[in-house]
């Protein structure tokens, strides 16, 4: 298995993409619809930086499954794209870039495209041959965009 890996996803909501960005910009709304959020209730989470946006800056703590890190805006097109610089510390340190692309589509709906690429250390690369990581990524990459477009539906 390579080190490296990309796993991309998309989805079309029912949304328009200013009402997307907007969920997407602010790391306080990721709350309401971002599946990791909701990994471990007691997560200790801090926000800090710009309030939304480029310096846009999130970090968690919590238990085993929900590990720690953190992400910051590192660019941002309004209504366009997001660029995440997402680093992991537990259980496993990784750096993994991720990109949200949105495209606007006819009659208010938006081509929501979610991209996170990095590199795989020994220890994992030995661990996907056993747990289908990619497959397990990509279901919840697809959950969490589902939840995205009801969220940014609902607060349009």
């Amino acid at each position: 298995m390579s080190a490296a890996f990309s796993i991309t996803r998309t989805a079309v909501v029912d949304a328009p993409a200013p009402a997307v960005f907007t969920q997407l910009e602010d790391f306080r709304h990721w709350r309401n619809w971002s599946v990791w959020e909701q990994i471990d209730p007691d997560m200790q989470r801090s926000f800090t930086g710009a309030e939304r946006g480029v310096g846009a800056h999130y970090a968690w703590s919590g238990n085993a499954r929900a590990g720690a890190g953190s992400m910051e805006i590192i660019d941002a097109s309004a209504g366009r794209q997001v660029v995440i610089d997402l680093r992991f510390l537990k259980p496993f340190k990784a750096t993994n870039p991720t990109v949200i692309t949105l495209e606007p589509l006819e009659g208010g709906r938006t081509e929501v495209t979610w991209r996170m690429t990095g590199q795989r250390g020994a220890l994992m690369r030995a661990l996907s041959r056993v747990v289908k990581m990619d497959d397990a990524l990509a279901h919840q990459i697809d959950q969490t965009l589902a939840e995205l477009g009801r969220e940014a539906a609902a607060n349009r």
